[in-house]
């Protein structure tokens, strides 16, 4: 079968708004149809013209089940356009967008809307096991006095709550959670307190500069909220701190010993992202200014208990399938799901025992330069809506690499329960 190149015309996410305690302002699907209506209006094409929607999401609500499929509707691409949920845990955006290209790719659509969404406050609070069993007797109970029985049965530990974001940043074969692992990282690399503490003041910096540059407004487009409030900007963003803030925050996951800290790690967000991808025939077809072009990607599986070393084995699959190494690319964003978890990629990267022993290499990609990695910060800083993430690196970097005179980069983020993923793009400029 005939392969066709991939384009990425536009993109467009929100504000990713932290996490605060109570249940955000909105629900996944609202972000995602707040960002898609932004996406479609400024496309020379119907919305019924698209051919597949494919939304990234972990944590779906019991009332948005196949949540692509309702985003769709909503957006108004209509009843025939078919629509599906992936779940990549972290690299869920990520894998919609690698999954609307191969199907571009193979000749089976032409236009796709694909992307990620995440509303992590709304992550459901749940009944434990055993008050659910209590609950089930009491409703099948038949009788007074059977009833009666089933409800003496009830302890107050049957209240306790079981926090489904908790376990979703759990991994449950090595009972370790994701800072767990980062601490894992710390140690075995020989991170610093101190530097992680560094390269998160950094993400802040960076991110801030972005905002202060105007940049932003090609790239996130605001949010309203029913109350009336309206956000443009990442909630998570700290202008404020500094070294001496962050040193006095305390070890999150092991508070012993530990090293990672609520300041040196992701935020709990929630956020969208959305991308138009499209084959050559429809460039042609609706005369569609391109972004950039997609080119390949790769996915690798590591040990679940280092798993923040994804990054290192599907950007050395993806750079020696093409014959490049890390001075070949213009840039990288490497989502930042903890300060020790990016800088232990970047010592992995960079070590010659690693490539040998680890990734099967005769010598190392080298670290990629940090002034040309995440130049405009990351997930430190605004935050990390697990399912929106990967599709929030794409359009990012395309759109720095397009304000920067274009070139080739490649995003990459570690996958809970031991995965990582990575994408070869090129702006348009490089595509010809």
């Amino acid at each position: 079968m005939a392969q066709t190149r991939v384009f990425i015309i536009d993109g467009t996410r929100t504000p990713f708004l932290k996490a605060r305690g109570e249940p955000g302002p909105f629900a996944a699907s609202d972000l995602a149809v707040a960002t898609g209506r932004a996406l479609l209006a400024r496309m020379p094409f119907e919305a019924t013209a698209v051919d597949e929607v494919i939304v990234g999401c972990v944590i779906q609500a019991a009332d948005e089940a196949n949540i692509a499929r309702l985003v769709g509707l909503r957006l108004g691409c209509g009843l025939q356009v078919p629509a599906y949920t992936v779940q990549r845990n972290c690299g869920s955006g990520l894998q919609a967008v690698a999954s609307a290209a191969e199907h571009i790719q193979l000749g089976r659509a032409h236009l796709v809307l694909a992307g990620g969404t995440e509303a992590m406050s709304h992550a459901p609070v749940q009944w434990n096991a055993a008050m659910a069993a209590w609950l089930g007797n009491v409703v099948s109970a038949r009788g007074f006095t059977e009833r009666m029985r089933a409800l003496v049965r009830f302890r107050l530990s049957h209240l306790q709550p079981v926090y489904a974001l908790l376990l979703g940043l759990s991994d449950p074969l090595v009972k370790l959670s994701m800072g767990q692992t980062a601490e894992i990282l710390a140690h075995r690399f020989g991170v610093s307190r101190e530097a992680q503490d560094a390269f998160a003041l950094q993400s802040h910096r960076r991110l801030a500069a972005w905002f202060d540059a105007g940049y932003a407004a090609d790239e996130v487009e605001a949010l309203y909220a029913p109350s009336g409030k309206f956000y443009t900007e990442d909630t998570g963003l700290r202008r404020d701190t500094d070294m001496a803030q962050l040193a006095r925050l305390k070890p999150a996951f092991d508070r012993k010993y530990g090293q990672v800290t609520s300041g040196n790690s992701s935020q709990v967000s929630d956020g969208a992202a959305l991308l138009i991808l499209a084959s050559e025939e429809a460039v042609r077809r609706h005369r569609l200014p391109v972004l950039g072009e997609w080119l390949d990607h790769a996915w690798a599986g590591v040990d679940p208990r280092q798993m923040g070393l994804g990054p290192v084995h599907a950007v050395a699959q993806l750079l020696t399938r093409h014959g490049m190494k890390m001075r070949d690319l213009a840039q990288m964003e490497l989502n930042e799901a903890f300060a020790a978890q990016a800088l232990a990629c970047q010592a992995a990267w960079d070590s010659a025992d690693y490539a040998r022993a680890e990734l099967g290499l005769d010598a190392p990609l080298g670290a990629m330069e940090p002034e040309r990695l995440n130049p405009e910060g990351g997930a430190i800083a605004c935050g990390h809506p697990v399912g929106a993430s990967g599709a929030r690196l794409v359009l990012h970097l395309l759109k720095s690499l397009q304000r920067k005179g274009g070139g080739t980069g490649v995003v990459t983020l570690c996958i809970g329960g031991g995965q990582g993923g990575a994408m070869l793009l090129r702006t348009a400029e490089n595509a010809a």
